[in-house]
């Protein structure tokens, strides 16, 4: 279900890691942060848990769409309703579906549009690879609203030499083909780099298609 972006983005070093700055202008990024505060209400944020220890992670999480990606003391997994209120996922934006349909690449739409929140000096995402999802060979598609990160990308196992970039609000990053699997993670946020997230803080929103289409 692969076919060429409309916007081949810039490159990164790394085939299939495709950057595309301020992707989206402030207009888009206020519309968009409106609907997410919309989105709140319905699936509250919630702080997940790891698998297995049941630690808390150090950020929020909430999701958009039929599907949301899930972590708790039974492991990693989609699921289609929230964990605490067990109603089902708000929709995701059509701004959101017509970025996915622009740059993704891929013939299919997204199922999942997961929140991450990230608060405080603490708040961090450790290399991981997201491998959860049977239509692996959709890309990821990232999109940083608020304050700037440190972003790190690696190679197919975590010990593999990495590399670091920021990423600033309206930025978009597509994970596809060749680096589809690539470990990456986010080491810091550094406050006050924008005034967008009400209270500071970045939000991290990754568009995935989760099953794959019918006909494959």
């Amino acid at each position: 279900m692969a076919r060429q972006a409309i916007d081949a983005g810039l490159e990164t070093g790394f085939e299939g890691l495709r950057l595309y700055p301020a992707k989206l202008g402030p207009e888009a990024q206020r519309s968009l942060i409106d609907a997410l505060r919309e989105a709140a209400r319905l699936a509250p944020p919630y702080r997940p848990r790891m698998p297995k220890t049941g630690q808390p992670w150090s950020i929020m999480q909430t999701n958009l769409g039929p599907l949301g990606w899930v972590s708790d003391p039974t492991g990693y997994r989609y699921d289609g309703f929230h964990p605490l209120t067990h109603e089902p996922w708000p929709a995701i934006p059509s701004a959101l579906l017509t970025l996915w349909a622009e740059i993704s690449g891929y013939d299919a739409p997204p199922e999942c549009c997961l929140v991450n929140i990230y608060r405080g000096e603490k708040a961090r995402m450790g290399l991981h690879q997201d491998r959860d999802e049977e239509a692996s060979d959709a890309p990821v598609v990232s999109i940083s609203l608020g304050d700037t990160c440190l972003f790190r990308v690696g190679g197919f196992a975590r010990s593999d030499k990495t590399k670091s970039f920021r990423l600033a609000s309206g930025d978009v990053l597509v994970l596809g083909g060749a680096s589809r699997m690539r470990f990456h993670g986010v080491d810091r946020v550094h406050p006050g780099t924008s005034q967008l997230v009400e209270g500071g803080g970045r939000l991290n929103l990754t568009l995935r298609r989760v099953t794959k289409p019918l006909g494959q």
